[in-house]
């Protein structure tokens, strides 16, 4: 059964961290529509006044946060003493678990730009407070899949044609897709029936499910189904197709954390004033 259109929404310009500029696309206002996905915010500027402040020293608990680069790059550093750079191509996807203190200071290419996304998972309750860590995946590692038609699938999370990306063993279970579709053409994805599924278009546009052109800036939730079908026009697209399985679990979520009650919010903030918070 083919996943028709539930709902379609258009990001929004608004600022996060130190003044950084960005287009959110979904956010708190959608729970528990995107579960088990928190965020997705399109972030980055040709103009580094625009991002250069970044976002400084900031905690994470219960979550998950995915930041893939497209241009650029962005330095990280954390609590737990880690350091490094992901530059265009690359990803981390980053457990903060029972709690993390980072920051991510964008530094853009040799032309001043920067573009790329973060997603946020939830964690379900019984791996809220697991221990921190880290996937740095290097663009190198990120598979590519040229499939007819010249349509092109980098694979971060999820398999295709027996290819299968690097990000594994994660509990949602989840398919992240960056799809490359030129123009004209038309292209069937499988998808896992019960998983919550959305794609979001960076490039071009293009028409889903019910003939609705979808337009650069848009995210559109599917219903539940076997598969998608999109089919493109005159300037082709390029967009993300997320999916995974919902939780189905309470969420209390305040800033940079995310559990399942207002007492676990209240507890997570009251160790960060006291110091406490990193376990």
């Amino acid at each position: 059964m083919q996943r028709n259109i539930k709902k379609i929404y258009h990001s929004r310009l608004t600022t996060d961290g130190d003044g950084v500029s960005l287009n959110r696309v979904f956010s708190n206002p959608q729970v528990p529509e995107f579960d088990p996905f928190l965020l997705l915010d399109a972030f980055g500027s040709d103009d580094k006044t625009k991002y250069i402040r970044g976002f400084p020293w900031h905690p994470h608990r219960g979550i998950e946060t995915i930041t893939y680069i497209l241009k650029g790059s962005v330095e990280h550093s954390d609590s737990m003493g880690n350091e490094g750079i992901i530059y265009s191509g690359d990803i981390q996807w980053m457990t903060a678990g029972s709690g993390i203190i980072h920051q991510e200071m964008p530094k853009g290419n040799d032309k001043g730009s920067l573009h790329g996304f973060q997603l946020w998972a939830n964690l379900p309750s019984k791996q809220k407070m697991i221990i921190p860590k880290y996937r740095d995946v290097k663009s190198t590692d990120i598979p590519v899949v040229e499939l007819d038609k010249g349509i092109r699938i980098r694979i971060i999370s999820g398999s295709i044609s027996g290819t299968t990306g690097p990000v594994k063993d994660i509990t949602i279970n989840p398919e992240y897709y960056d799809i490359t579709i030129p123009a004209n053409t038309s292209y069937k994805h499988n998808t896992i029936p019960g998983h919550t599924c959305f794609t979001y278009i960076f490039e071009g546009n293009a028409i889903f499910a019910n003939g609705k052109l979808i337009e650069q800036g848009n995210v559109v939730l599917f219903e539940d189904g076997d598969f998608i079908e999109v089919t493109t026009k005159g300037d082709g697209a390029r967009f993300l197709l997320i999916s995974g399985k919902p939780l189905n679990e309470p969420v209390a979520w305040y800033g940079p954390i995310v559990m399942n009650t207002e007492e676990e919010l209240r507890i997570a903030f009251e160790e960060y004033e006291s110091g406490t918070f990193i376990k």
